[in-house]
């Protein structure tokens, strides 16, 4: 029977991953519903955040043939009233004898509670199957549940002798026509992108997704100790389209006049409470921001690994040689990705993508 139930959760997360880059701050989920002979009934994947969950929306394909069927689902179903009602009445109501669900959930409100409620009610209920591959999926979901912060992405440019610029306060373009594309794509698909001062005062970028399409907005965030992000800088102009948050210290904050003049164009200023980049990450997640993309600079990069926070990191290798008088972000011998796991490289045009899940003893 494992074989066959391996086959229809597969089928399930293939339908999960249908919403990436909609569900946030909800999870990625699927369902499939199957007759006791082996035949799909229905299947669904939850949408976007707001609309029905992935088991409802199986249940309701599946119809009356749903009584003595089996449901399989990558992640716990909920048990609780929230912008949609309670997944498993709905799968009490629909007659399911046998639900088979890939991981619990994190979530206080759910975690072992569908289940317990399912039980008590004569469902069998079995958990576990393919589990790695669903808390993979959800890794933004689940960092957030878990930690009250955002997944953390940290992007990199590098040159082949491993620097990320040509000098401190230069602006330098290291990746080619594809990488750049690439990095678009993925901006697309995350939660927000945060900067830190210096890249604002030196790139000036508006941080959007150039030549992608992305259904909601994203936020972009500014890494500024001190609050100097200028009034004049680009993403300031585009609040509009989607959310600017300055996180700044209470040093910052102090400076109430520009405090306001940066509200008044639109963007939030957030205080990290002890001013560490682990508390402006927990800002972040008090505001369900479930993945963050880090793009720079040095600075705030290496504030990020320093701290231990970073989750996955995505590595752009050019062919540039810059010199001894670039700027490093860390030495080779602590940003060693024989380190990482579920490693993966990807050749784009003249550069390489070396990307990976951050694994350090701890």
């Amino acid at each position: 029977m494992q074989g066959v139930d391996t086959v229809f959760m597969q089928r399930a997360l293939f339908h999960a991953a249908r919403g990436a880059g909609r569900t946030s701050p909800n999870p990625l989920v699927g369902a499939v519903v199957v007759s006791p002979e082996g035949v799909v009934l229905g299947q669904g994947f939850h949408e976007r955040a707001g609309e029905p969950h992935a088991e409802v929306r199986a249940l309701e394909a599946a119809g009356d043939r749903a009584r003595g069927a089996a449901l399989y689902c990558t992640l716990e179903p909920c048990c609780h009233q929230g912008r949609t009602g309670p997944c498993v009445a709905r799968i009490v109501d629909a007659g399911i004898a046998r639900v088979v669900v890939a991981t619990k959930d994190p979530n206080p409100l759910v975690s072992g509670q569908g289940f317990r409620f399912l039980r008590e009610r004569g469902v069998r209920v079995d958990v576990g199957l393919c589990a790695e591959e669903a808390t993979v999926l959800n890794q933004p979901f689940f960092t957030l549940m878990r930690e009250g912060r955002p997944f953390v992405v940290m992007k990199m440019a590098t040159s082949l002798d491993g620097y990320i610029a040509e000098a401190r306060g230069r602006r330098t373009s290291l990746t080619s026509v594809p990488a750049n594309r690439h990095a678009h794509r993925f901006r697309a698909a995350v939660d927000a992108i945060g900067v830190g001062i210096e890249t604002i005062l030196v790139d000036d970028p508006e941080l959007t997704a150039r030549g992608v399409y992305r259904e909601r907005p994203f936020t972009r965030v500014v890494f500024d100790r001190r609050l100097r992000v200028p009034a004049t800088a680009r993403v300031l102009s585009t609040c509009d389209a989607g959310p600017v948050i300055i996180v700044t210290t209470a040093i910052g904050a102090g400076r109430t006049e520009h405090v306001k003049a940066l509200e008044d164009l639109g963007a939030e200023v957030a205080i990290a409470r002890n001013g560490t980049f682990t508390a402006a990450l927990e800002r972040l997640g008090e505001r369900r921001i479930g993945s963050l993309l880090l793009e720079g600079g040095a600075t705030v990069l290496a504030a990020a690994w320093d701290e231990e926070v970073v989750d996955f990191v995505r590595l752009y290798v050019t062919p540039h040689v810059v010199g001894r008088d670039g700027v490093n972000f860390l030495p080779a011998r602590a940003f060693c990705t024989a380190g990482w796991f579920d490693r993966r490289v990807e050749p784009l045009g003249p550069d390489i993508l070396i990307e990976g899940y951050v694994h350090r003893p701890r």
